[in-house]
């Protein structure tokens, strides 16, 4: 049996679901609808997002002093959730930039900061003594990635110029190995993103860069259309060019060598801001999304043995939309799968769903752009999209949608000043489709509230059996989102040890299977803008008392199950163990 029919055995082994078999096509969705203004069902989630960022102990502030009207300034900076010390409970990153564009950095100047959580629903200042202020670089984003498998998490901080990978040395301390590894980028680098592309057992690194960002010879006092406004030249990206891509691979001796260009996966025609990857189509090894700004996205296909095509038109996947974020999950719950985008204004949002299983798990991979028979499409016209996701943040056993929105166009009545907007909480319904409940006040005022947002992110900090969520804005504070109520739906959450796959276990699939439901999920989708989630596999189960089954499949082609297993538990796999365990540390009850 070769690897894609030992993929398809288990997708029907463990799921039981018929809609790969083309006898069984599940029946599409054709109503369409107007999704700004499509009225709340009954049966919300009685679910509160609470702001609790500075009772938290996070005292944040993006940037310092006025703007001075350059793009780099305005497009950042995300977050990154990473349990860096192992202790069960996830850190935060917050990148950060020195202040306004072109200014030195001084010893006042603000930096990035790395708090740890406490495990009392506090976070402390721990920047200083870990090393990771990532001082004088003007920062985008991060990721946290166990790219050397010694069990402890490091991070990569993605910069306008140097990017910097940060060892961590196990003892809550780090190391700048930046020039040692050979990943220092020096682009305009955005949202970075971990998986093993080769299925080596070592995580490999893409970079996704940006524009050349040359203003030499412009004034912010010359003009020009952009979005249909007058906007200073050096704020148009139209007006820079794009710059190729890099995947870092892990060669495995504490070095990385850019293997784009030989992959073919560079990109140099798009203005990348985020990527990710996802095995589509079972084949085994993970394929990789381009999401452009002003350009083309591509979605290439991993053939494996180090070979990528590019299928973007082939796979109905090409847009030319403004595409900022990219979230990839199985929203429709037919065991592959689906993608959202947000765009830019104007152009609504996307929700890509894919119909590999409704072609019966072969032939060519397809996608179809479903966010209006969905509701989640032309609610974005008016806003500007960045950070999104997938959670179920109800644990009903669907999965929902956070888009975080803020312009980039500055305010009419203060140039200093960018637009803000509101969120959206898309809330899923199941075949009903999406309802947006933040915007209406059906979670809480928090999320009411307009912002300039950018990254955002998602990690039960508090262990308390539902997913939080942590939104960055620009020039402003973050927001730390409680979730008071998700945890009245059961849940279950998986986390991986990886032995002969990398230690992570990044791009594992899961299969779950309870009360005749099946659920699936690919281990550690990043998604969002300059951002990662904790990359634990997020299981609700609404109010189902019990799970018949588990299954795991690792990059390595090692195969796992599990039977009946507890409900409200924090589980540990561990790659070729038999058995279970609990991850620390134990839930509250």
């Amino acid at each position: 049996m070769n690897r894609r029919d030992l993929f398809r055995s288990t997708l029907w082994l463990a799921t039981g679901l018929v809609t790969g078999c083309s006898r069984h096509k599940a029946k599409r969705k054709t109503e369409v609808f107007n999704s700004a203004i499509r009225k709340l069902p009954t049966g919300l989630p009685q679910i509160t997002f609470t702001d609790v960022t500075l009772q938290a102990g996070i005292d944040f502030v993006h940037s310092s002093g006025e703007r001075t009207h350059q793009l780099p300034e305005d497009m950042g900076s995300g977050a990154a959730w990473g349990d860096y010390d192992n202790d069960g409970f996830p850190d935060l990153y917050l990148v950060n930039q020195p202040g306004p564009w072109g200014h030195p950095a001084g010893d006042h100047s603000p930096t990035s900061r790395l708090y740890h959580n406490n495990g009392d629903g506090t976070f402390t200042d721990v920047t200083e003594r870990a090393g990771v202020a990532n001082r004088g670089g003007f920062g985008m984003g991060a990721a946290w990635g166990d790219y050397d498998n010694d069990g402890f998490l490091d991070l990569y901080v993605t910069n306008y110029g140097r990017s910097v990978l940060y060892h961590n040395n196990g003892n809550g301390t780090f190391t700048d190995v930046t020039e040692r590894t050979g990943v220092a980028n020096h682009r305009w680098a955005a949202t970075p993103l971990w998986f093993d592309y080769d299925n080596d057992g070592y995580l490999d690194l893409y970079v996704p860069n940006y524009v050349d960002y040359n203003v030499k010879g412009m004034s912010v006092s010359q003009l020009s259309q952009w979005s249909g406004a007058n906007v200073p030249l050096t704020l148009n990206p139209l007006v820079f060019s794009p710059v190729p891509n890099r995947l870092y691979h892990n060669n495995r001796d504490g070095t990385f060598t850019d293997f784009a260009p030989r992959l073919g996966v560079a990109d140099p025609h798009g203005r990348t801001l985020t990527a990710n990857f996802s095995d589509f189509n079972f084949s085994g090894y993970p394929d990789l999304f381009i999401a452009n700004d002003i350009s083309s996205n591509h979605l290439y296909q991993n053939l494996g043995r180090g070979r990528y095509r590019d299928i973007s038109a082939a796979s109905w996947i090409v847009d030319n939309r403004s595409t900022m974020a990219a979230a990839i999950g199985d929203f429709d719950g037919d065991g592959d799968n689906d993608m959202f985008h947000t765009h830019w204004v104007g152009e609504g949002y996307a929700l890509y769903q894919n119909l590999w299983m409704e072609q019966g798990g072969h032939g060519l991979l397809h996608f179809e752009d479903a966010a209006d028979m969905y509701g989640c499409g032309s609610i974005g016209m008016s806003d500007a999209g960045w950070g999104t996701f997938f959670f179920d943040f109800d644990n009903d056993s669907h999965l929902d949608i956070l888009a975080v929105n803020g312009s980039s166009l500055e305010d009419a009545a203060d140039r200093n000043r960018l637009v803000a907007q509101r969120p959206f909480l898309l809330w899923s319904k199941g075949k009903d489709g999406y309802f947006d409940l933040a915007r209406c006040g059906a979670a809480g005022r928090a999320l009411e509230r307009a912002v300039v947002g950018r990254g955002a992110a998602f990690a039960d900090y508090d262990r308390d059996g539902d997913l939080d969520v942590l939104i960055t804005t620009n020039h402003g504070r973050p927001m730390l989102l409680r979730n008071d109520g998700g945890n009245r739906n059961h849940w279950l959450a998986v986390r991986l040890r990886g032995s002969r796959s990398n230690r992570q276990g990044i791009g594992a699939k899961l299969w779950l299977r309870a009360d005749e439901k099946s659920y699936y999920r690919e281990y550690g989708l990043q998604g969002s803008y300059l951002s990662c989630s904790d990359p634990m596999a997020w299981f609700g189960l609404g109010r189902t008392d019990m799970v018949d089954s588990l299954t795991v499949h690792w990059p390595s082609g090692t195969r796992q199950a599990f039977r009946n297993l507890p409900i409200n538990q924090f589980l540990l796999v561990t790659e070729g163990s038999s058995k279970w365990g609990r991850e620390p540390p134990s839930p509250p009850h």
